[in-house]
């Protein structure tokens, strides 16, 4: 059963013909687009799967501008009441972003997979609803308040002849540098929540330092005794693919690192995980000691 949404926000809910009582919120990142092949590959999977448009839509911020939170917990809340008992949420990128927080602050999420994540708050990506870029703001707001986030360091040039796509990996790690005074209240306190917590991430992430990020938000869950996975691939980029997902296209504007193969291959090594995690099965044990070029991370 595939239905569109067009209220409260434009989407597609995807779900097995029997029904199923777990359900998944499906995030883009910056792309800003409704993940419908992810969305049907849960779905055939025997899970309900949510793929919302959480920004650049009807009403909402034209660009990942103090995005209330509340929109990922009325998503939450949407799943519940469409007889789902266990709730999980999968996000990309800044979409992990989201996803990260939305476990923070709403304890009815149970599993969050984060792919390519960051371990804090950043500033906005794109205009907020007056239109402006600049000065930086938070990505997010809770309860209209803006959250604590970092901005990020102008200054900073991509290296290279300057034209065709770029990595931009280098200005998030010299915003990290500028205002380092700024990282403490920023991070994402992945300790706080109750959700099981999947984190998948290729170290040859071109767009921000997605495995360190990862490892960061492990530190963080172990500190307080909590579990955490960690699956990476080092010649993996920002874009892991899932099994039965179309290659990721190239883009005009960004170098995601990476390789078609080794994107494909830390998604695969992921899915038997994520669905495990999704499906209330908790973190299965990893080997004792790294894979190579796969490492599994306790």
């Amino acid at each position: 059963m595939e239905r569109e949404l067009t209220d409260p926000w434009e989407g597609v809910l995807v779900a097995p013909a029997c029904g199923s009582g777990i359900g998944v919120v499906v995030l883009a990142g910056s792309s800003g687009r409704i993940e419908r092949e992810r969305a049907r590959l849960l779905a055939r999977q025997g899970l309900t799967a949510l793929s919302i448009r959480w920004f650049g839509g009807p009403g909402q911020s034209p660009g990942i501008c103090e995005i209330p939170l509340e929109t990922f917990t009325d998503a939450v809340g949407f799943l519940r009441a469409h007889g789902a008992a266990r709730i999980g949420i999968l996000g990309s990128s800044k979409g992990a972003e989201a996803a990260l927080l939305t476990a923070v602050h709403d304890p009815r999420v149970d599993a969050v997979i984060a792919l390519s994540p960051t371990s804090r708050v950043w500033c906005n990506v794109g205009p907020g609803r007056d239109g402006a870029q600049r000065p930086y703001r938070s990505s997010w707001t809770w309860r209209e308040q803006a959250l604590p986030f970092v901005p990020l360091d102008d200054s900073w040039t991509p290296a290279g002849p300057g034209s065709g796509p770029a990595a931009i990996r280098g200005w998030y790690e010299r915003s990290e540098l500028t205002f380092a005074h700024l990282l403490p209240p920023a991070e994402i306190a992945v300790d706080q929540a109750r959700a099981d917590l999947l984190l998948v991430a290729g170290g040859d992430d071109a767009m921000w330092p997605s495995l360190p990020f990862a490892e960061q938000l492990a530190a963080r869950r172990r500190s307080d005794g909590t579990t955490v996975r960690v699956i990476a691939r080092h010649d993996a980029g920002h874009r892991p693919r899932l099994p039965g997902e179309s290659a990721a296209p190239a883009s005009p504007q960004y170098l995601y690192g990476g390789t078609p193969e080794a994107d494909a291959a830390l998604g695969a090594a992921a899915w038997p995980h994520i669905l495990n995690s999704l499906r209330g099965g908790g973190l299965t044990p990893g080997p004792s000691r790294p894979l190579h070029p796969v490492v599994l991370v306790r």
